[in-house]
């Protein structure tokens, strides 16, 4: 058995050796597999690969039954783009990346916490007419989750077309008479299923961490908020919740709708005939590019849209994340940024529902405080917003935080606006978040007791695995 036990550890090293995504996850699995085979092959299963094994999408290859599918919509995609963004290599690099272009006549609303941010998603529910697209990664059956059962209950029954898709791993919670009580309205329910498929089959690491509502193709919302209590009454332990998300009006929308259409193939192998019709605001031309990412991406898509929001600033680059464990990448682009003269601020949180970042922070902010990168933390509740702020013209809100897990784990989406008007709310809003926070210096980190920093030290080993 011992010896069973090791040829496996072995030969799920040779795995790890060639499919980790990095060399210090590679290092870290080869030497626990060999090292302790009976807990680490196991593990390694659950929880080590590093590529999502089947989810095709239509972005990436044009010849796939779903790209063909969707070709005439993304052909009517491509009508609205925004011509302007075609002179700025750095847009144009983000493009290539999300496989989709800037595209105008948009109309976008900056939403800030929970309060807000539901009212705006329930009010955009209420209104759809003919379907909805509800993508949570978090769903609980509690006030605000027997609210959006409500509505959606609701308007099913109305006629309107309802689809409902959810992490079975972030809402691992949620009873079945939940889902079952929106089956019954009629509305099409679907877990994401990230253990389908013969590579996945062991696979418990890879989530869905979308959140996205669409109404009819013409409006969408996409940000950090999931469907709580939490997010509108804050926790018990940690404070009131700090969120932002975004309401989209136009053409973008139906590029939110996009991501969630491939999701719900992944999900179901159907594709549902929704209209593809953009509606263009009067009045408004704000350019809009959705990036989907996630460990299906032949890239590492979401670190190289951080590295080329940073490498693109000029004056500034503002970010706020609720989980800071940046690779290698973003954090050699964030030092060299700050020695170059660039304002660059990041904004954490004071206290956090997860000890491993929490601790795993702490590992790089000595070397970034010292680069002379601003660090903050925010001290009013939990931060756990995402966000970036480039110069004065553009910037972006989404899913995506600054780990391993939202690099390299999770399907992410992150909306980038070009807008200068745009850019000084959300200039606004980290304002008064800092007003809320305490600069870090150095002596922040070389006075925490030897505990913590053999603490830190072990979270930041364990990040690349996890």
């Amino acid at each position: 058995m011992i010896v069973v036990a090791h040829i496996l550890g072995f030969a799920s090293s040779l795995d790890a050796l060639m499919s980790s995504r990095t060399s210090q996850g590679a290092v870290a699995w080869i030497v626990s597999l060999n090292a302790m085979p009976y807990v680490a092959v196991p593990a390694y299963w659950v929880f080590g690969r590093a590529r999502f094994q089947g989810y095709i999408s239509a972005r990436r290859d044009e010849d796939s039954a779903l790209g063909l599918a969707l070709a005439d919509k993304l052909a009517e995609l491509h009508s609205h783009v925004a011509t302007a963004a075609h002179s700025n290599k750095y847009l144009t690099g983000i493009e290539q990346l999300a496989k989709l272009p800037f595209l105008g006549g948009n109309h976008v609303e900056l939403l800030i916490d929970g309060e807000a941010i539901f009212e705006s998603v329930f009010a955009g529910i209420e209104s759809a007419e003919h379907y909805l697209l509800v993508q949570f990664y978090i769903v609980r059956a509690d006030e605000v989750g027997m609210a959006l059962q409500a509505r959606l209950v609701e308007k099913a029954l109305e006629g309107v077309e309802v689809y409902f898709l959810y992490d079975e791993i972030g809402s691992y919670a949620l009873p079945g008479s939940y889902l079952q009580t929106l089956e019954e309205a009629g509305v099409y329910v679907h877990r994401f299923h990230s253990t389908r498929g013969p590579g996945n089959r062991f696979q418990l690491n890879f989530r869905n961490h979308r959140k996205i509502v669409v109404a009819d193709g013409e409006r969408a919302w996409v940000g950090g908020i999931n469907v709580g209590d939490e997010y509108l009454h804050g926790h018990r332990s940690i404070g009131s919740w700090r969120d932002t998300h975004l309401m989209i009006e136009g053409p973008a929308a139906l590029a939110l709708q996009l991501v969630f259409l491939e999701d719900w193939h992944w999900a179901t192998e159907e594709l549902p005939d929704l209209p593809w019709s953009p509606v263009t605001p009067s009045n408004h031309g704000m350019p809009v590019l959705i990036l989907p990412t996630g460990p299906a991406d032949r890239f590492e898509t979401a670190s190289l849209m951080v590295q080329q929001a940073i490498h693109a600033a000029q004056q500034r680059i503002w970010i706020s994340s609720p989980y800071f464990v940046p690779d290698e990448g973003v954090l050699s682009m964030l030092k060299l940024a700050a020695l170059s003269g660039i304002d660059v601020r990041v904004l954490i949180p004071e206290r956090s529902d997860n000890l491993l970042t929490y601790f795993a922070a702490y590992a790089f902010l000595e070397s970034l405080v010292e680069a002379g990168v601003s660090v903050y933390r925010y001290d009013d509740g939990f931060l756990h917003g995402k966000a970036f702020l480039v110069d004065h013209s553009g910037a972006g809100v989404g899913t995506v935080n600054l780990d391993n897990r939202s690099f390299r784990l999770n399907f992410e989406v992150t909306a980038m606006v070009m807008d200068a008007h745009f850019a000084e709310e959300v200039e606004a809003m980290f304002e008064d978040d800092f007003a809320r926070s305490r600069k870090m210096n150095v002596a922040d980190v070389l006075e925490q007791p030897l505990w913590h920093r053999f603490a830190s030290r072990a979270a930041y080993l364990l990040a690349p695995v996890l």
